[in-house]
């Protein structure tokens, strides 16, 4: 068994907290091993928050392998925006010139 200090389970519980209070949340990442049923606790914690802070009107965008996890807890559809662009959002967000964008601009 594995023991309460290994978990991430107490993170995320003050993690949900702040995202209730949040306009703009960006996921990049589960909080644990979700694949795992016995470690799901942090990261489905975490999905649910954000879901109930979408709910209450933040936009939240999830990425890369924070899809997996939102779609094994049957969350993606509470989510904002869900982008399956791997790194793209990211260097999107950065401001960097995607080679996708930029062959179409050329």
């Amino acid at each position: 068994m594995v023991g309460k200090v290994w978990t991430s389970a107490p993170i995320a519980s003050k993690l949900s907290e702040k995202f209730l209070n949040s306009k703009t949340i960006l996921w990049n990442g589960p909080t644990g091993v979700f694949e795992f049923e016995n470690f799901t606790h942090g990261s489905r914690a975490v999905a649910e928050a954000i879901a109930e802070a979408t709910h209450n009107g933040a936009f939240s965008l999830v990425e890369e392998e924070t899809v997996l996890c939102v779609n094994k807890f049957g969350l993606a559809d509470q989510m904002s925006y869900v982008s399956t662009g791997g790194g793209a959002l990211l260097e999107a967000i950065e401001g960097k010139r995607l080679p996708g964008i930029a062959a179409i601009e050329d």
